[in-house]
């Protein structure tokens, strides 16, 4: 969706406000300008999160809120001002403009739409504010990549469909009898580098089947909709394969493969988050097909958000054009021994 409006940019800031610097690398980060020099004193980040109530947002919220507070001293707080976008990409340009005319000192924002990037970035840049973009990259009107927070799509999407060839090669199923869903929002470059790591992978690692692709909205209901027929319009599949750009969307097409009675021991789903699939691994819990996930903690990307952009604004130390966090693939046995929360 693209925003109907151009923001308008705020006016200058006071002299305590930071210009983006360049790279670590030591080029110049073409999204901003250089720093006139260090802030002193108390510092205001807003955190403009798209799809908030979502527990892996949620996650990231309490996690930039840990830094806030471990990097607060008598001499200089940090305050965390978290606004939930939903899916409303005018609504994240107007906060934008919002966080500017509040004359915070730095900016960390999960896009709604990438295609806002340009007016994201151009305002901040004008107003003199860092800006750092968190699990979905952004650009600037230049094309250039805005500083980002967040995982390696590609190398998650890896692992996924790594470990989704060794669960199904014990199964010992047929291609001719088998399909592999992909489920993601097709438009979301992030989820294109995820479904894009799961296919190599997952054929690399000996995994054969129908490949089917299903555009959803990356929510639970909407791969759930959309799954729906896909699975009654292939009758003559009985094994299926299950990956996606996130655990919603896996959860959503296993909700799917269960309503038209597919047993679970013909699914392998291998979901991305974990904070869904772990509820498959309750005790009582009825089998799905769920039978394990890549773990993503939102904590570290929030946190890692803060600690680069206060880096930035108190000690002038250039933001680094990617900040990548780790992940894990989990399962029924390892699960507890993470920081994992199930929703």
């Amino acid at each position: 969706m693209r925003p109907s409006r151009i923001p308008a940019i705020a006016c200058a800031l006071g002299a305590s406000t930071l210009l983006i610097a360049g790279c670590s690398s030591g080029q110049q980060a073409s999204s901003g300008a250089q720093s006139a020099g260090p802030v002193s004193g108390n510092i205001t980040i807003a955190l403009l999160q798209k799809q908030g109530d979502q527990q892996y947002f949620i996650d990231e919220a309490a996690g930039a809120q840990a830094a806030a507070k471990e990097l607060s001293t008598p001499e200089s707080t940090v305050s965390l001002k978290v606004v939930n976008l939903g899916q409303d990409a005018n609504k994240a340009v107007t906060e934008t403009d919002s966080a500017i005319a509040q004359k915070v000192n730095g900016i960390a924002i999960v896009v709604p739409d990438q295609k806002i990037g340009p007016q994201v970035a151009g305002a901040a840049t004008t107003a003199g504010i860092p800006l750092v973009s968190a699990d979905d990259s952004i650009s600037d009107s230049a094309g250039a990549a805005v500083p980002f927070v967040g995982f390696d799509g590609f190398d998650m999407g890896s692992k996924v469909g790594t470990e989704a060839a060794k669960e199904a090669a014990p199964k010992g199923w047929t291609a001719a009898d088998t399909a592999v869903i992909y489920a993601s929002k097709q438009d979301l470059t992030v989820c294109q580098d995820r479904v894009r790591g799961e296919k190599e992978q997952f054929t690399k690692g000996g995994g054969a089947g129908k490949v089917i692709d299903v555009g959803t909205d990356n929510s639970v209901n909407g791969a759930q909709s959309t799954a729906s027929g896909i699975i009654t319009g292939n009758p003559s599949v009985k094994n299926w394969i299950v990956m996606g750009c996130n655990d919603e969307n896996v959860s959503g097409v296993l909700q799917a493969l269960s309503n038209a009675k597919v047993p679970a021991a013909n699914v392998v789903g291998v979901g991305l988050g974990a904070y869904i699939a772990c509820k498959s691994w309750q005790p009582g819990a009825a089998a799905d097909g769920f039978h394990s996930a890549l773990y993503i903690d939102g904590h570290d990307v929030g946190g890692d958000a803060v600690r680069t952009l206060v880096a930035k604004i108190r000690n002038g130390t250039p933001l680094p054009p990617k900040t990548i966090a780790k992940t894990q693939i989990v399962d029924a046995a390892n699960a507890a021994s993470t920081s994992l929360k199930c929703t």
